[in-house]
């Protein structure tokens, strides 16, 4: 796949998502969970949330500390907002982590994909809760997104991810510094184009998304450029439109390796993942230059949300219904 034209990996994409048929039922075109969302960062989970819900995920859940939660409500009715994170000076009389990792851990049956980090913070109980989630998620084969604080697990507790071919990690050039950092590779003295690869390597052929000018996506075997025109606006919360494009495509691959509709089923799963990758980030170059397009300097993260969308079908495009090939 690394030798085909961006036309042509867009066009596997394409094939990976479902078509929109009526004997589907609520729930097979994803069940999407982000975790994440504290006291001083309201604003993330939901830009992720929502972009897994405007790429058409089903039911797009996100899971946060309760002064998080009200305030996301607040944002759109269209979320379920489940406030079951605690940061630690919050934890009340007869909660641990154990009995809040538990609640949030039994989701997991409920859901497709989880994005990990959007407002999550470094607080010692929010982490060790996505800690443990992480690992009943790998012993479930949920897929999930680190992003963020998110981050910071694979940074210091690398085993949490190590070799695990459902997950992929979304580091900006700071945070890819300091992944790289952990895992012993010095960013500087390495080829550029090749160092998204050695790291990838390091942590045993998780897919990682270094995101810049262009965005590198590899496994440790193959390499992928995503190179689509962005926008020149560098504010914050870009990313989440990123996790949660991501989250609702992991979808779309579990729906296709299930076989929910009829199809040639002539792509392996990490070939799958490799197009969950390349798709996510087509689509949010494309969300961020239709959006700077019209917003100029102020763009704002919510901007992009409103795009998702119309950079779907530009970018992959939208399959016949059922009445359309009547």
């Amino acid at each position: 796949m690394a030798n085909m034209s961006r036309t042509e990996i867009l066009g596997k994409v394409y094939k990976m998502i479902p078509p929109m048929l009526e004997k589907f039922h609520k729930g097979q075109l994803g069940r999407v969970a982000v975790i994440g969302g504290s006291e001083d960062y309201t604003g993330a989970p939901y830009f992720s949330a929502m972009a897994s819900a405007k790429l058409g995920a089903d039911m797009s859940h996100v899971i946060c500390e309760p002064g998080a939660g009200a305030v996301i409500k607040t944002y759109s009715p269209n979320l379920m907002v489940h406030p079951y994170m605690r940061q630690e000076k919050n934890l009340a009389k007869g909660e641990t982590i154990e009995s809040i990792s538990e609640t949030v851990v039994a989701m997991l049956d409920r859901l497709n994909v989880v994005v990990i980090g959007p407002g999550l913070g470094r607080d010692p109980a929010m982490q060790e809760t996505c800690a443990r989630v992480i690992e009943q998620a790998k012993k479930k084969g949920v897929a999930f997104v680190l992003d963020a604080d998110g981050l910071y697990l694979a940074q210091t507790r690398p085993e949490l991810v190590q070799g695990y071919k459902h997950c992929i990690l979304t580091p900006n050039v700071v945070e890819f510094g300091r992944l790289a950092k952990a895992q012993g590779i010095d960013v500087d003295s390495e080829d550029p184009t090749k160092v998204c690869e050695k790291l990838a390597n390091a942590f045993g052929g998780v897919t990682i998304i270094q995101k810049g000018k262009v965005d590198y996506i590899s496994n440790g075997k193959h390499t992928l450029i995503s190179s689509g025109e962005g926008g020149l606006k560098r504010s914050g919360g870009q990313g989440d439109t990123l996790t949660g494009s991501l989250a609702t495509l992991l979808a779309y691959r579990k729906a296709y390796m299930d076989r929910i509709w009829d199809h040639e089923n002539d792509m392996s799963a990490d070939e799958l993942l490799a197009l969950c990758a390349f798709g996510g980030s087509a689509i949010t170059r494309e969300c961020s230059r239709l959006a700077f397009k019209e917003k100029g300097r102020s763009l704002q993260a919510s901007d992009l949300t409103e795009h998702v969308h119309t950079a779907f079908i530009d970018i992959i495009g939208e399959k016949p219904t059922e009445e359309s090939k009547l």
